[in-house]
């Protein structure tokens, strides 16, 4: 049996979010746009869904809408900050996601708005007196985009701290949260936050469909033009069965929170402990004691044999990866890691957990990587 080690990039679909999905394909096959019966049973399940999803996060039900996944609601939350939010600045940071780095690299080249990078310390954390200070540089309506936890090393971003600073700077914040929606709680009905995605594959839900939280003081035009879907936000005939998959899966997420995070928390740790003891030459990337608990960056001394690292793990078994899934299938290492050590010639792997890992699972791994280096 494989050894699946790859969370980050995506998690197995949960049985019971698969059981919900295919009961919907099954016995409701209306249009959720059409007035009649069938319609108006497929409406009322996506409401239902839109509810959890708020209920999760303590906002209304008017500021959820469903996307196609994390990078439309990135898109959308950064372009139409632009575009229908008079945002002339948009400072973020060198690590963020693609899907971020990528829209901000068209909205600079559309010369829409200014694009900043705060600074990142040593360890790859945003330096927040470096964010302070670029805030009360400019009186331009400014746009902050920073992500919750890093997709490749994991650290983690208070949400807090920066929702408090951009409160006090009038600034607006944008915060992807694809990889910790489902593993820690976030209120944001506590924590001020214009924009905030998510994906529900990272989660145990399905692949092809989020959701965006708009805050209602934020009126925006709709990013795909075409029906009234998504209370006139979004064209296109609503993914009904993957809507519901992910209001299950994200129920099932935080109804499960305290003995997932635990066990996960518990398997990471000891995958830390058996790699420095095994290998005194592995180094961890970023800064495993304020990072994600389920995602572990490694690197390892360059060796020719260590070249194939990856590939003979997979052939070996185990499922991890070097940095980002989102290359179209190509491995070409992690530009996180990448910024951090520009000269390291180390090779980096990826390890990132959900509850059905095990440390049986680590000690296999650890054995299976002596045979390789």
């Amino acid at each position: 049996m494989r050894i699946f080690l790859d969370n980050a990039a995506t998690t197995p679909l949960d049985p019971d979010v698969l059981s919900a999905m295919t009961d919907v394909m099954a016995n409701n096959y209306g249009n959720p746009s059409s007035i009649h019966a069938e319609g108006r049973k497929a409406r009322s399940l996506i409401e239902s869904a839109r509810k959890t999803v708020a209920t999760a996060l303590n906002c209304s039900i008017g500021e959820i809408f469903f996307t196609s996944g994390g990078t439309e609601a990135n898109n959308m939350a950064l372009k139409n900050a632009v575009r229908d939010l008079g945002v002339r600045r948009i400072i973020s940071s060198p690590l963020e996601h693609h899907c971020v780095l990528h829209s901000l690299d068209s909205i600079r080249e559309a010369g829409t708005a200014q694009v900043e990078m705060v600074k990142i310390d040593a360890r790859g954390h945003v330096d927040l007196e470096d964010l302070k200070q670029r805030l009360a540089q400019s009186e331009a309506k400014t746009l902050v985009s920073l992500m919750h936890a890093n997709n490749e090393i994991g650290n983690l971003l208070s949400l807090e701290d920066v929702s408090k600073i951009c409160a006090d700077a009038g600034a607006m914040f944008h915060c992807d949260t694809v990889q910790t929606m489902g593993f820690y709680p976030i209120d944001l009905n506590a924590t001020r936050i214009n924009f905030l995605s998510g994906s529900a594959h990272k989660f145990h839900g399905p692949k092809g469909v989020g959701f965006i939280y708009i805050n209602s003081d934020n009126i925006i035009k709709p990013y795909l033009d075409g029906g009234a879907q998504e209370r006139n936000m979004r064209g296109g005939t609503e993914n009904i069965y993957g809507i519901v998959g992910l209001a299950a899966a994200l129920e099932k997420s935080y109804a499960n929170l305290a003995e997932r995070s635990a066990t996960i928390r518990d398997v990471r740790d000891y995958l830390k402990h058996e790699l420095a003891a095994k290998y005194p030459d592995v180094k961890f990337n970023g800064d495993p004691d304020r990072s994600h608990y389920k995602l572990l960056s490694t690197s390892f001394p360059y060796s020719d044999k260590g070249t194939m690292l990856l590939m003979n793990l997979d052939l070996a078994g185990i499922s991890a990866s070097g940095g980002s899934a989102c290359s179209s299938g190509i491995d070409v290492g992690s530009h996180v890691v990448g910024h951090l050590n520009p000269d390291s010639q180390r090779h980096t792997v990826r390890f990132s957990l959900n509850h059905h890992n095990t440390r049986a699972e680590v000690d296999t791994v650890v054995r299976k990587l002596a045979e390789m280096r």
